[in-house]
């Protein structure tokens, strides 16, 4: 069991499950999110620390899952004004690459280190352990890492420096957009025919069309019931992030219109799958 001692920033849908496994592992654990409720069924076999900056001091490596650019910003900006020498940073958000860099670049100033890990699935994979990690950062820091990250995913994919993490992550998010609307589109159409929505499913699911992605929303889509596994407006911002950073094609503005609109009339707080109540109307 390593000696070092983890700390874990950001406990919401995901990050919540994410450090339980950490500490399943039996790891020395803090843990801190801004809203305190969050944190309280950790106080049996973790630390609960009340400030970022006492979780920082206690930890040697630091893991942030935070919900934008903004967040990751205001946190390692506090972060950055501590002692940080020698500790090492995996922050696993799904954020700008402009802002992951910047930090990375910010934390290396200090003396101490960065992996930008964003994941791909969401909350059941998340706490069944089982994330695919895209890891950008130098081997040395990915290797210090590994011992935790595969507490926390299936598959970790370390594909080059600062940055690479972020990029794949922005490439994946693209595509399940994609596939969100295109599975909400047929389901609807095959309403409109008159195919039972679980028979379509099955078909779908049990043909080359079926994916990773359409099976965990199947039971959505059937029970007809949104609560979010992974937030419209989640998805929204990650398409956005996307085009920023240069998806300029086709499919690009009808995804940003579509996710825009939905989120315009109130869908946003929905999983993604939801979409289909927009596309509906």
């Amino acid at each position: 069991m390593s000696t070092e001692k983890i700390g874990f920033i950001g406990l919401g849908n995901m990050g919540h499950p994410m450090a339980k496994n950490l500490e399943k592992a039996g790891f020395s654990l803090s843990v801190y999110n801004r809203t305190p409720e969050k944190a309280e069924d950790f106080k049996g076999k973790s630390t609960v620390c009340t400030s970022v900056a006492g979780l920082v001091k206690n930890s040697d490596i630091i893991f942030t899952m935070l919900t934008n650019d903004k967040a990751v910003q205001e946190v390692y900006e506090e972060i950055l004004s501590l002692n940080i020498h020698g500790k090492l940073f995996v922050d696993m958000s799904t954020i700008s690459p402009e802002a992951s860099k910047g930090t990375a670049d910010a934390v290396k100033i200090k003396e101490a280190a960065f992996i930008d890990a964003p994941v791909a699935g969401s909350t059941k994979p998340a706490a069944d352990g089982t994330l695919i990690i895209m890891a950008g950062g130098d081997e040395k820091d990915i290797q210090r890492a590994e011992p935790y990250l595969h507490k926390l995913g299936k598959t970790i994919k370390h594909l080059g420096e600062n940055g690479k993490g972020i990029a794949a992550k922005l490439s994946v998010n693209y595509f399940i957009s994609a596939i969100y609307q295109g599975l909400a589109e047929t389901v609807l159409f095959s309403d409109k025919l008159g195919i039972e929505r679980e028979d379509m499913l099955d078909i779908i699911n049990g043909s080359a069309s079926g994916s990773g992605a359409t099976k965990v929303k199947t039971p959505l889509l059937i029970d007809d019931n949104y609560e979010p596994a992974f937030a419209l407006d989640l998805m929204l911002k990650d398409i956005l992030l996307a085009k920023n950073a240069g998806a300029d094609y086709p499919l690009s503005k009808t995804l940003i219109e579509t996710y825009q609109a939905a989120h315009d009339e109130g869908f946003g707080k929905d999983d993604v799958i939801g979409i289909i109540n927009y596309l509906k109307k």
